[in-house]
């Protein structure tokens, strides 16, 4: 005579469920003071504009330095950021180090010009032209 016996299996384990996604961080942010300058220089263009394109390219003493050009039509890759009513066209080889970036514009005494502030930047040359990440 034999006897079989089964063993008991164990309860399938249900799946786990998928962790949450953290919220994806803004690309960039603009400060109305930047969005103003913005503006009177695309209003001063006098002709039609898609935008503002921002990007980064190798130059200066620490590696890389941010652009600025009026975009005539929007790429297909751009990243697109409308605040205070205007548009930046974010150039995609550019996105991974911009991301957290704020745009902003200061008048001094001896210079006026557009100043980002990236929390990705690791340090910035003297003269403050380039930055590295």
């Amino acid at each position: 005579m034999t006897t079989t016996t089964e063993t008991p299996k164990p309860a399938a384990a249900a799946p786990a469920a998928p962790r949450p996604r953290r919220p994806r961080p803004k690309l960039m942010t603009v400060t109305p003071l930047a969005a103003e300058r913005v503006k009177a220089l695309i209003d001063g263009r006098g002709k039609p504009t898609a935008g503002v394109r921002i990007g980064v390219r190798t130059k200066g003493c620490s590696g890389l330095s941010y652009t600025l050009e009026f975009a005539d039509k929007q790429e297909p890759m751009d990243e697109v950021i409308e605040a205070e009513g205007i548009k930046l066209l974010v150039d995609p080889k550019a996105s991974l180090f911009l991301i957290g970036t704020e745009m902003d514009y200061e008048e001094e005494k001896l210079k006026a010009g557009f100043v980002f502030r990236n929390p990705n930047e690791k340090g910035r040359c003297g003269c403050g032209e380039s930055f590295h990440v």
